[in-house]
């Protein structure tokens, strides 16, 4: 079994919980009751459920929407409560566990500073935030701080999914297409865009930009953003191609789609080293990703890459031949 390190893994911090209220009303009762029990298990039946598959690193990060739930009046400080909570489950099983920082984005300031103590002072190995509820999307010009602190402390950053700022007309009265099972992705992926076509990764080329489900489904499209953008660039100037952006500036992980095809396309796009595995526990099932992962049609090179190998180095941590 190949060894394997998860970052798209989710906990509970106290005080967070009627945030995620609106989201366990949507799924059965039996089914919330293990998610919550789940997310707020640290040393017990998760650390057992990694042990069962491989996993021999997990990095967690706050459940949705987090940080991004609160009002911009108390964000910081909710920010700091949950790190400071992670921190000290982190440091339990230090040998086992991670910490992404929870960030007040509504004041990019903050976030960096923030951010800056996560890293610095617990230790934490980048940081994860939600699409925005309160305020604007992450391109605007204010949180160009935030991206210089990003590049300076040489961490990644996890955009994740949440409920859109606004429901887009075309899903408007049909709530079955406005989370999970497609607005979430769109949300995130056009987030994410902005922030290539509005010149992050040329301002701060040392930004790396992590993905989850397959990357959002935009990898399989970087054709398509260089034939467009080169048709129509609308008066917006890069150094590069759109397409060169991926792997270097945005890198993905397989969340939630554990489909070969969709793997082997995602390596073709990007190769191997813009490719990771995860699982976000505990929404989606170890033991069905697990497998999806080991029965891959992976070279076994390949599959140490993004099982593993991937991760440790962007998250600063020992390659397989240095924990060997």
């Amino acid at each position: 079994m190949t060894p394997k390190i998860t970052f798209e893994e989710h906990f509970m911090a106290p005080g967070f919980e009627s945030h995620s209220a609106g989201f366990l009303r949507l799924i059965p009762e039996a089914e919330a009751q293990v998610l919550t029990r789940r997310l707020a298990d640290f040393d017990g039946e998760r650390i057992e459920i990694m042990d069962r598959h491989g996993i021999a690193r997990s990095v967690l990060s706050l459940t949705g929407p987090g940080v991004q739930g609160e009002p911009p009046e108390t964000a910081a400080d909710a920010a700091r409560r949950a790190n400071d909570f992670l921190a000290a489950q982190v440091a339990r099983r230090p040998d086992r566990l991670s910490g992404l920082a929870a960030l007040p984005m509504h004041d990019p300031e903050a976030a960096a500073a923030e951010l800056r103590r996560a890293v610095e002072d617990l230790g934490f190995r980048g940081a994860l935030a939600n699409s925005p509820l309160h305020g604007g999307y992450f391109d605007a010009p204010g949180y160009d701080v935030f991206w210089a602190e990003i590049e300076a402390l040489g961490v990644p950053f996890y955009l994740h999914p949440s409920n859109a700022l606004a429901v887009p007309p075309v899903l408007a009265g049909m709530p079955v297409l406005q989370g999970a099972t497609w607005g979430w992705g769109v949300d995130t992926g056009s987030h994410a865009l902005r922030l290539l076509f509005s010149g992050v990764f040329d301002r701060f080329p040392g930004v790396k930009l992590v993905l989850g489900h397959m990357g959002e489904a935009l990898p399989y499209l970087r054709w398509r953003f260089d034939s467009r953008f080169a048709a129509y660039p609308m008066g917006v100037e890069l150094k590069r191609p759109p397409s060169e952006y991926f792997t270097r500036n945005i890198v993905i992980t397989t969340t939630g789609v554990c489909s070969h095809a969709a793997l082997t396309g995602a390596i073709g796009e990007m190769g191997a080293r813009g490719v990771m595995f995860s699982v976000d526990y505990p929404y989606e099932d170890t033991a069905a990703a697990a497998e999806f992962i080991e029965t891959a049609p992976l070279d076994p090179a390949t599959r140490a890459m993004v099982c593993h190998d991937n991760a440790a180095a962007l998250l600063g941590l020992p390659l397989l031949a240095e924990a060997a």
